[in-house]
């Protein structure tokens, strides 16, 4: 256990009914009851206590002290909770009082970062903390429900247990080669255990950024010639006029940005300026920033006019997408229905996109709603096991010896066991919990 007691805000810094401070340690117990001038330290956990602090015999603010006694709290110390009237002056300055009893303030992430490391939890539950408070829609919120409840660590236990066998075989044959009852391992028996722990957590890796890109949003950038009607359909996604719609050929000449749900799916919404030949200077400034945003789009959606034949422009966009991944869409349908996806973005009649949208990502939309690694962090570490577990296959099948492919093998089971923190980094940990919020 930590020995410095750590106290901090849990609530935002915002008006409100009621806030609430936290402290952590093993002092933590004895403030409160200096504060409230009540001796706590007989009684049980899981308690609400009522209580006046006062300051210089001056009542500052009554107060539920909420108690968790060791190791049966978040952080696994003694932690104490103060439930006060929600004023950002009245807050802080309890805060302030706590804090002049011995109390430290927290850093950013402490109180889960102790939790982390007094075994309350392990790592990647420690980060579903941290995305649970930072979920925007439902999605999100449940993959950190997940991850809270240890979905990560048991998707890798399986290949944690395999891998773990694989270097205790080869390792008893390297250390105890004379003992008559040991097993002789041979490349032929630990080749294919290895490629199928490749398969394994290849398909894990594919399907956490398949879940990670519908949980994060598509960066989607709508693209056409002018007066194709880009800027109706940015409003209609949306539902609100954000973007200028005018009969003018060229009102857009900046890029127009928001974010929507279709489907269950967040799309990072680009309207960007109609894309032809033009002498007009500034006008051409909005359409390179249009091909720039293209460029770095993960979905194109091409919006023609229905109302009109395919003009050279259109042409060109068609060949300028044809290697993006994109929805082509014929606008005007309420003038002439032309394509497979036939919209009106001015009557906002565009459900047969919205349906295209979905039956795209739905393979997606199933990663992101099953248990699967979180973040890049995570994904990253399974790259490099993958990676490392790769090396020693090939050394294998180039007949080295199995003491070689040892030193993969025990990298891929560092890379693997890094995921959870169980083969964790000081300076890894400060970069995670640095990320959280004060009194989280």
């Amino acid at each position: 256990m930590q020995k410095e007691t750590i106290a901090a805000i849990s609530t935002a810094n915002a008006m409100g009914a009621v806030s609430m401070i936290r402290m952590s340690g093993e002092d933590a117990i004895r403030i409160a009851s200096e504060l409230i001038n009540k001796d706590l330290s007989d009684k049980p956990g899981y308690t609400i206590h009522y209580g006046t602090i006062s300051e210089n015999g001056e009542p500052v603010d009554e107060v539920l002290v909420s108690l968790f006694k060791a190791p049966h709290s978040y952080t696994g110390e003694d932690v104490i909770e103060i439930s006060c009237h929600g004023g950002l002056y009245i807050t802080r300055k309890i805060l302030s009082i706590i804090l002049g009893h011995g109390a430290r303030m927290a850093r950013r992430g402490e109180f889960t970062e102790r939790a982390f490391l007094n075994g309350k939890m392990d790592l990647s539950q420690a980060e579903g903390v941290d995305d649970l408070i930072r979920a925007r829609d439902e999605m999100n919120a449940k993959s950190a429900i997940h991850s809270l409840k240890g979905a990560v660590t048991r998707l890798l236990e399986p290949l944690e247990e395999d891998l773990t066998q694989m270097i205790s075989n080869i390792e008893v044959n390297i250390d105890y080669p004379e003992y008559d009852d040991v097993h002789v391992l041979t490349e032929e028996e630990i080749l294919p255990k290895a490629e199928k722990w490749i398969r394994d957590i290849h398909q894990i890796i594919e399907t956490a950024q398949a879940a990670v890109t519908i949980r994060e949003g598509i960066d989607t950038a709508i693209i056409g010639r002018p007066n194709v009607g880009k800027s109706s359909l940015l409003n209609a996604l949306l539902e609100e006029d954000k973007a200028i719609v005018t009969d003018i050929a060229g009102t857009t000449r900046d890029i127009v940005e928001g974010t929507v749900r279709v489907g269950g799916i967040t799309l990072n919404l680009i309207d960007t300026a109609g894309v032809h030949d033009t002498s007009d200077k500034i006008e051409q400034m909005g359409i390179d920033r249009s091909i720039k945003a293209m460029n770095k789009a993960r979905l194109v959606i091409l919006v023609l006019d229905a109302s009109r034949d395919l003009s050279e422009d259109d042409q060109k966009l068609l060949d300028l997408t044809k290697d993006k991944d994109r929805i082509i869409v014929y606008n005007k349908s309420d003038l002439n229905k032309k394509g497979d996806i036939s919209i009106s973005a001015q009557n906002h009649d565009i459900d047969s996109l919205v349906k295209a949208i979905q039956e795209k990502y739905e393979k997606e939309l199933g990663a992101a709603d099953s248990d699967t690694l979180n973040n890049e962090r995570q994904i990253g570490c399974a790259i490099q096991a993958e990676k490392a577990m790769k090396d020693a296959v090939t050394s294998l099948k180039a007949g080295m010896e199995l003491d070689l492919a040892l030193i993969d093998l025990e990298n891929a089971w560092h890379a693997l066991r890094e995921i959870t923190g169980k083969a964790g980094r000081e300076d890894l940990l400060d970069e995670i919990f640095s990320r959280f919020c004060l009194g989280k």
